[in-house]
């Protein structure tokens, strides 16, 4: 409805089952509880809290890769019609198409400032729980204006939780990206004084200090290179990564026990979503398997079979040959991130699919369910980053490439040791090492814009150097209509 808000207002809290701030978040809703009578507790703090995180893992689900990786060189045609999904990697969103919005994101906002605004005035027994509570919410509403400011630029500021209809706080103009990020940095210098401590939590499911700094080196990382912020912001995201990694954290040796299903929370993961079965459906990898049927040709060799195991999900679309023919056979996060599958048929082998293992869940009673957690930040991807704030201040970026690259090649690394070079060759490989290690985890697309390689390395894009509206997404008309003042992003 038109007069409706342009995102949706929780109306009700959900009061969510768990035994502290710190453990994994367990989601089930035991109740429902109005506004009105709520926050009055620690118990009804923590509610809200949790609400909050339970909103963000519905986006979480599949939007944040759509936003993030859909529209770079990495995806392409599997073997089922891949349907809404071709217009992100072959580049065709225009206003008319536009099909995600931000009103999800909002209601993630809404959560968290309501926990900002309602917390303060209740009594905690430990006040450290307080600000703990505190410093999650402000991290989360940075993290989400942070996907926003990245997605569509220029953003309605909500700042004050929506608890009924108000024109004049529901119907915000768009403001000025810069003053989006100001806001973001002070969400965060905000919630760093807040952590009473740098410790990971058990799960590793929610906010904490050193998920904060992490974010807090993406963000200047991303306003270094594209805001003009230079020497300052990339000092400041060096420093944040040196105060991240002073935490529990470690690289696996082997890549693909980072994502393995029985080991979530593992050493290496700094923030992930949580994924339970029984209380959420499956998430955005189940979209790039194989359906058991597809699965079932007798022409598929038996030992594709053994390492796939039962099929599940759909093939909508699959790792693009421009990806998979970058990867050495000698770099095990290939196997351990996707698998091409060949059929054999008199003889001869001819190319069938390619599949994305690095999320490919389990199996419960021959049904693979896609429950893998939704990694944010990761070790591997902090030293990338400390790799390239180096780089941009004029260090050496060895050190930290060549711990990735050492894990990856193993007794073959001498065959790929980085040697530093000039700055932009440096940033050439420190983008290509970033490609090899995140593949599908919702990065790809945001790190061509900040290192300025759209247009360079997407096929789609060749031919629209220039273009730069397109670096931003169109916004639906969906949204325009409800709030008339917004307006289209130029160019679309």
């Amino acid at each position: 409805m038109k007069n409706r808000l342009f995102f949706i207002i929780p109306v009700a809290l959900s009061i969510l089952s768990f035994s502290s701030c710190t453990e994994d978040i367990e989601l089930e809703p035991e109740s429902l509880i109005t506004v009105n009578s709520f926050w009055k507790s620690p118990e009804d703090a923590r509610g809200g809290l949790y609400g909050m995180y339970n909103q963000f893992r519905e986006e979480a689900r599949a939007n944040l890769q759509y936003y993030g990786e859909a529209r770079s060189e990495v995806m392409g045609h599997g073997l089922q019609n891949a349907d809404f999904r071709i217009k992100y990697f072959e580049n065709t969103m225009d206003a008319s198409n536009a099909d995600r919005d931000w009103q999800r994101l909002y209601r993630v906002i809404n959560y968290a400032n309501l926990v900002i605004k309602f917390v303060p005035d209740i009594d905690f027994p430990n006040s450290d729980d307080k600000n703990n509570m505190l410093a999650q919410a402000y991290a989360m509403r940075a993290f989400v204006y942070f996907i926003m400011a990245k997605t569509w630029g220029d953003l309605p500021m909500i700042t004050e939780p929506i608890e009924g209809f108000d024109a004049e706080a529901t119907f915000v103009p768009r403001s000025a990206v810069q003053q989006v990020f100001d806001f973001i940095k002070g969400d965060i210098e905000t919630a760093l004084g807040l952590f009473p401590d740098n410790e990971l939590p058990s799960g590793r499911g929610i906010w904490s200090k050193p998920a904060l700094s992490t974010l807090k080196a993406d963000v200047f990382l991303w306003t270094g290179k594209r805001l003009n912020g230079g020497a300052g912001d990339f000092s400041r995201a060096l420093s944040a990564i040196n105060d991240a990694e002073t935490a529990s954290l470690s690289l696996l040796d082997n890549f693909s026990d980072i994502f393995a299903n029985g080991n979530k929370g593992n050493n290496e993961i700094i923030f992930a979503v949580r994924f339970i079965d029984l209380e959420v459906g499956n998430n955005y990898f189940g979209d790039m398997y194989i359906a058991g049927g597809d699965l079932g040709s007798p022409n598929i060799p038996s030992d594709i079979k053994e390492i796939l195991g039962p099929g599940g999900g759909f093939n909508w679309w699959a790792p693009s040959a421009e990806i998979r023919d970058q990867f050495t056979n000698d770099d095990q996060r290939k196997d351990a991130s996707f698998i091409e599958i060949y059929t054999i048929e008199n003889g001869d082998s001819s190319f069938h699919t390619s599949v994305v293992v690095k999320g490919k869940g389990f199996e419960d009673g021959g049904v693979r369910k896609f429950l893998d957690d939704i990694v944010i930040y990761r070790y591997g991807e902090l030293l990338l980053m400390k790799a390239e704030a180096k780089n941009a201040l004029g260090e050496d970026p060895s050190e930290e490439i060549n711990r990735i690259r050492l894990r990856a090649y193993g007794d073959n690394f001498a065959a790929h040791e980085f040697v530093n070079g000039t700055q932009a060759e440096n940033n050439e490989a420190i983008l290509q090492e970033r490609l090899f290690e995140l593949a599908f985890e919702g990065k790809r697309w945001w790190d061509l814009v900040r290192f300025g390689k759209v247009f360079e390395k997407i096929p789609t894009l060749r031919d629209k150097a220039g273009q730069d509206h397109l670096l931003l997404w169109p916004i639906s008309q969906s949204t325009i209509s409800l709030n008339s003042k917004i307006q289209q992003n130029p160019g679309y």
